[in-house]
């Protein structure tokens, strides 16, 4: 509500009153922040606008999907203010749904808001706004921090929490009745889910509906887990269980380090893995620049290429399963459903420095390979990536997101290097620094990480994300 039929709809009234005396330059601008929108590379588990945000119905699910990627779409296209004033808000509001709170974020939720209500400001000297105080979900942003200090977090609470009833009311119904004179039918079998619920309730009272054959036999065997699951689940939330699982391998690659780099294009891949199998046994030890360069890496038997990885970690302010685990997939595939190959998405975060807190303990990378191999009959579980640098020492100031830039070699190659799995954190989401300049209208998403010089790390892609690139 506030971001999307406020703040939104402010930036297009903005456009609109600034532009007045320009026909038609209102709309270019507002097409042009839908082509950035819809240039966003995909992620898991967000949206996707390939049609921008012009569209007629909007739910919950697209307003929220809209906060991930809207910020760095207006940047050069309006006032710095403007910017940092939806920035303040999304900072705000992530803060707002973390699981667990401390004085600290309170205050930090107190700053951020002090910041919105300066920066938004800019709406009322620009004539989009005459005042603030009549909208009530404008002033019940000042409430939130005393409301969570008396009753506790606010993680899954949401204004639009009675969508759920509506479903259940309305529109699955609707979808059981047969379309025509739909309201009789839809009465009646909402009728018959209340008698069915209230007969429930007077079963269980009666002792009829304690347990199943199926419940039976688990809750025989769940004395023999019980005493294991709290104990991995803890251990996983204290280390953020970094460790990968992928599925099938793909046979159709040869069998060899030199015939993979030859078939994608990245014949250093020998010479790659040669450094990469020094590190790991040399830790203490790096390969200086005038050393002699490491032997080649025998290998015991077949390397296995592999599409797809999938990494675990504890993200209980996102949509998750037991204990607050996440299941999070990053795929490095050649061809995605018949189209184009699907690096455009798989870029992750690399843990660099375990001292430094957030960004800066860490690194991009862009995975281009996960594959597997063994030596002297130890597996090691790799993958190839291109790297990517940060840019300057803080976040950017206008957005509050890292931005980072890709490294290239002396003869403009990119620079790439062999990870382990181990390394990696989960995945990362990256979205160009558009600059000024407006894109082409046949732009395509798949383009966007080879088409710009810099991008920003997109903290906003989802709770766990901005908790860890801050």
């Amino acid at each position: 509500g506030s971001f999307k039929d406020h703040l939104v709809t402010w930036v297009g009234d903005y456009l609109k009153i600034a532009h007045a005396d320009t026909p038609g330059r209102a709309d270019e601008i507002m097409a042009e922040i839908d082509r950035r929108i819809a240039a966003v590379p995909p992620f898991p588990g967000l949206r996707n606008f390939y049609q921008g945000r012009d569209f007629k119905q909007w739910t919950g699910d697209d307003s929220k999907g809209l906060m991930k990627v809207y910020l760095p779409a207006l940047v050069g296209l309006v006032p710095d203010e403007m910017v940092k004033a939806i920035k303040s808000f999304l900072e705000f509001a992530y803060l707002a749904r973390m699981d667990f709170h401390t004085e600290a974020t309170l205050a930090e939720m107190d700053r951020h808001l002090q910041e919105y209500h300066w920066h938004r400001k800019v709406f009322l000297e620009t004539g989009v706004r005459m005042e603030f105080d009549s909208l009530p979900r404008q002033h019940a942003l000042k409430h939130y921090v005393d409301h969570i200090r008396n009753f506790g977090a606010l993680n899954g609470l949401s204004t639009s929490i009675t969508e759920s009833k509506h479903i259940k009311a309305i529109k699955e119904p609707w979808r059981r009745s047969s379309r025509w004179e739909a309201l009789g039918q839809m009465l009646v079998i909402n009728q018959r889910l209340d008698k069915l619920a209230a007969a429930t309730v007077d079963f269980k009272a009666r002792g009829m509906l304690e347990k199943d054959i199926i419940q039976s036999v688990f809750e025989d065997l769940r004395h023999l887990v019980d005493d294991e699951e709290p104990h991995e689940i803890a251990e996983a939330r204290l280390c953020q269980n970094l460790h990968l699982t992928h599925c099938c391998s793909d046979r159709s690659y040869p069998p060899t380090l030199d015939g993979i780099g030859q078939t994608i294009g990245v014949p250093e891949l020998p010479d790659l893995v040669s450094l990469y199998m020094w590190d790991q046994e040399h830790p203490d030890a790096p390969l200086g620049t005038d050393d002699p360069f490491p032997p080649a890496t025998i290998i015991d038997r077949r390397i296995h290429v592999f599409h797809s990885a999938s990494t675990i970690f504890y993200a209980p302010s996102d949509p998750s399963g037991r204990g607050g685990m996440k299941r999070e997939h990053i795929r490095a595939a050649p061809t995605w459903r018949r189209g184009p190959a699907r690096y455009d998405r798989h870029c992750v975060f690399v843990s660099s420095d375990s001292v430094q807190e957030g960004f800066r303990g860490l690194m991009v990378a862009r995975v281009r390979l996960f594959f597997s191999f063994a030596v002297e009959g130890q597996t090691h579980s790799c993958a190839l990536v291109d790297w990517f640098s940060h840019y300057g020492n803080e976040p950017d100031d206008l957005t509050g997101m890292w931005i980072v830039t890709p490294d290239f070699n002396g003869d403009g190659t990119r620079t790439r290097g062999v990870i382990s799995l181990d390394a990696v954190v989960r995945g990362a989401h990256l979205i160009p620094v558009y600059g000024e300049e407006f894109l082409p209208s046949e732009f395509h998403f798949s383009q966007s990480l080879d088409s710009f010089q810099a991008f920003y790390v997109n903290k906003f892609v989802d709770y766990h994300a901005y908790s860890l690139a801050f």
